[in-house]
Parts: structure tokens; C-alpha cells; sequence
């Protein structure tokens, strides 16, 4: 098992986080996407669709979605179960990912994209150019709002975004939080829930991999 990755952007950052949490060590190569590595003929052998996080995993093949990263992680080393324990837990879970993945790191990636010069005709990652679109990007500031505002509502009388219990839709709302700061986009000051849980778990060990 393989894992490329590189510090800085936030989607490998997610799946360093699961390990951490997890305790699990791979081996992992770092490939520096500032400086295109991602988009080598030697890379996009491996991953043709030039993406970062990438795992080759026991058998040979390779993931390339961070979704299907952390589920086989999970299948993977099951102890400490991070979708859940339940079928209804995990399918709580899962609904939150997937919130989190369309409503939040989608809305922070369509606001930055679309903005800053060194995304010029790299508005969407992958292999091909797609040129920004500046509408995308007050689009995209727009949206980030809307997930505070639905993040705190599902905060409500709940430790954790999904419950009780720690899981992994805590590190991908923590990871889009930080992604939206990154952006200039700081929790609301009428989102007293989101502030609340972000203060306990941005102080758990994993939240610094």
C-alpha cells in the first residue's frame, strides 16, 4: 500500500487525519503539487486523472477519490471504527460526507478556483485546462455561508456532527472549516454551534497531520 500526498492542500490532509486517528502508518511519498508533479507522464501513469490524494493499495490497484481512500482504510483496519458502528450510524455518517463533500469543500474549491491567479485555466483539478469563471467564485463565497448555517443547525444538541461519537464526518467538516478560513471565510459569529465543537476537535492530535 501506497499513499501520495503533500502537505498544504486539504484533501490529502483529510486522510492523513483518519490515519492519525486510526494510528496507522503506510507509506507515503510526497509529490509536490506546486511544482506540477502531479501532472508528470510518470504520474499520470499511476493516476491519470492527476489527482492528489492517490493509494495504491495491496492488490495493485489505485484509488484516486478520497471517499473510496478512507472507506477502504476502513475496511482496511477496522478497529476504531470511524463511519460508525451501526448501520444507522454509518448511514448518518455517510449522508454528511457526502453534504460536507458537495456543500462544503465544493463551495470553498468553486470561491478560490475561480478567483486567484494561480488557478488560471485550473479551475477544476484533474488532467485538463477549464478556464475560471468569475461568477463561480462570488457563487462559490455564497455557499460557504450556507454550509455554517447548516453545519450549526446539525450541531444542534449533538457532540458531534454525526452524534455522540467522533467520526470521520468530523474530519471532513474540520478539514472544510479550515479550507474556508483558508479562503478568508471565518466561522460566522451567529453559528455559536460550529464554533463550540471546532474549538474541541481542531485540538485533537490528528487535527495537526
Amino acid at each position: 500500500m501506497k499513499l501520495y500526498d503533500f502537505p498544504g492542500p486539504p484533501s490529502p490532509r483529510r486522510i492523513r487525519m483518519f490515519l492519525a486517528e486510526k494510528d496507522i502508518t503506510i507509506d507515503i511519498e510526497e509529490l509536490n503539487t506546486r511544482e506540477n508533479a502531479h501532472l508528470t507522464p510518470e504520474f499520470k501513469a499511476i493516476n491519470p486523472r492527476c489527482t492528489i490524494p492517490t493509494l495504491i493499495m495491496d492488490d495493485g490497484n489505485v484509488l484516486t477519490e478520497g471517499d473510496a481512500i478512507l472507506r477502504y482504510l476502513e475496511e482496511k483496519f477496522p478497529e476504531k471504527p470511524l463511519f460508525g458502528k451501526s448501520a444507522e450510524e454509518r448511514g448518518i455518517v455517510n449522508n454528511w460526507l457526502h453534504i460536507a463533500d458537495i456543500d462544503g469543500f465544493h463551495a470553498v474549491a468553486e470561491h478560490l478556483r475561480n478567483s486567484l491567479d494561480r488557478f488560471e485555466n485550473r479551475a477544476i483539478t484533474g488532467s485538463r485546462n477549464v478556464p475560471q469563471i468569475s461568477e463561480l467564485a462570488e457563487r462559490g463565497k455564497a455557499r460557504i455561508g450556507y454550509f455554517y448555517e447548516d453545519l450549526n443547525t446539525q450541531l444542534e444538541g449533538r457532540n458531534y456532527v454525526a452524534g455522540d461519537t467522533y467520526t470521520v464526518a468530523d474530519i471532513s467538516s474540520l478539514m472544510v472549516v479550515d479550507f474556508a478560513k483558508m479562503a478568508g471565510q471565518d466561522i460566522p459569529e451567529s453559528c455559536a454551534e460550529v464554533a463550540r465543537w471546532y474549538a474541541e476537535v481542531s485540538e485533537r492530535p490528528s487535527a495537526k497531520a
